[in-house]
C-alpha cells in the first residue's frame, strides 16, 4: 500500500479513500472505507476508457453481470457507478497480497498451498461461469492469498476492456503467459479458456515460472500455440491434471468442477483450506498487513 498522491482523490461516491493498493490496464485502485465502516477496494476506471461511451455501455453490463456472481473464493461487487465522470467500482477488500506479489517475495508455494489454491480456484471459476460470465485474465495478480483462502478478482470486467481495446486497436488483450490459444489465436473465449489460465496459474504457483518461457511478447504467443508447457518442475501429484487443463483444444481440457474434484475429493476447497493452507513466511506478512490496517484505523 502507497500513501495518496496530490492528483488523487479523497472521495469517490461515498467511500473515502486511504491508500493506494496499485494500478492496472483499467485503472488505479485504492484502499477505502465505507460509510459504515467497511473496509473496501474502489477501483477508478482511466479516463480514456471513461471518455469512451462503447467502454460504458459495455462496463454497465459486465457490473450487473458480475453483481450475480457469489461462492466462497470471490471478492464481490458491492457498489459501481458507470454514469460517474471516471466510473467506479467497489469490491470487498480482501487483505492479502496477490499470488504474484507471494511468489515473487517468498518462493514457489509448497505442493500443498497450490492444491488448496487450484481447489478454490477452480470453485471460483464455477461461481463465475455460472453467472454466465467468462473470467477472460486469470493471473498470478489478480489473485488474492488471505488466512482463509483465495479470492478471485476482476471476473468478467475486464471483458469491458477488452472490447473497447480491440476496438481501437485490432490487438489481442491479455497477459500472453495465461492467455489460452484460441485467445491469442482469433479472440475467442470460453470457460475452457478459463481453465486454461488456471493450469498456468498453478504452475506460477508451484514453480515461480510461466509453463511457457519466452523473452518477448511474441516470441510468448508463439511459444502458447505451438508448444507444450514445461512441467518438468511442477510437483509429480498434480502435473496430470495441470497437464491436461493446459491442453491445445479448449474441448479436451477438464471442467472447473472436474479440476475441484481431482484435487478435493472430500469437502472441496473449504477441507483443504481449512487445515491451515499458507506455509508460516505468508502468515507472518499476513500479519504484518492485518498491522497495518489497524494503523490506519488509529
Amino acid at each position: 500500500m502507497l500513501p495518496l498522491r496530490p492528483d488523487d482523490p479523497e472521495l469517490i461516491g461515498d467511500y473515502r479513500l486511504l491508500q493506494r493498493l496499485g494500478a492496472g490496464g483499467m485503472g488505479r485502485v485504492y484502499l477505502g472505507r465505507s460509510p459504515g465502516g467497511r473496509t473496501v477496494a474502489v477501483k477508478v476506471i482511466r479516463s480514456e476508457l471513461a471518455d469512451d461511451p462503447h467502454f460504458r455501455q459495455r462496463f454497465r453490463r459486465e457490473v450487473d453481470a458480475a453483481r450475480r456472481v457469489g461462492g466462497t473464493w470471490t471478492a464481490p461487487v458491492l457498489d459501481a457507478d458507470p454514469a460517474a465522470e471516471r466510473p467506479w467500482l467497489v469490491t470487498a477488500f480482501v487483505p492479502g497480497p496477490s499470488l504474484h506479489e507471494a511468489v515473487r517475495a517468498h518462493g514457489p508455494l509448497p505442493p500443498g498451498t497450490v492444491r488448496a489454491l487450484g481447489a478454490g480456484l477452480a470453485e471460483a471459476l464455477i461461481a463465475v461461469h455460472g453467472a454466465g460470465l467468462v473470467h477472460r485474465d486469470l493471473k498470478p495478480s489478480n489473485v488474492l492469498l488471505s488466512l482463509d483462502g483465495p479470492r478471485v478478482i476482476d471476473f468478467g470486467i475486464s471483458r469491458a476492456v477488452d472490447a473497447t481495446a480491440l476496438t481501437h486497436t485490432g490487438a489481442a488483450i491479455g497477459s500472453p503467459a495465461f492467455m489460452a490459444p484460441e485467445q491469442i489465436a482469433s479472440g475467442e473465449i470460453g470457460p475452457a479458456s478459463d481453465v486454461f489460465a488456471l493450469g498456468a496459474v498453478l504452475v506460477h504457483a508451484a514453480t515461480g515460472t510461466s509453463p511457457f518461457q519466452a523473452s518477448t511478447v511474441p516470441a510468448m504467443m508463439y511459444a502458447v500455440l505451438s508448444r507444450e508447457p514445461d512441467l518438468a518442475t511442477v510437483p509429480a501429484d498434480l502435473r496430470e491434471l495441470i497437464g491436461a487443463c493446459l491442453r491445445k483444444l479448449p474441448g479436451e481440457r477438464p471442467s472447473p468442477t472436474a479440476v475441484l474434484a481431482a484435487l478435493a475429493p472430500a469437502g472441496g476447497a473449504a477441507a483443504l483450506i481449512a487445515a491451515g493452507w499458507l506455509p508460516a513466511t505468508l502468515v507472518t506478512a499476513l500479519s504484518r498487513r492485518a498491522v497495518t490496517l489497524l494503523d490506519l484505523d488509529a
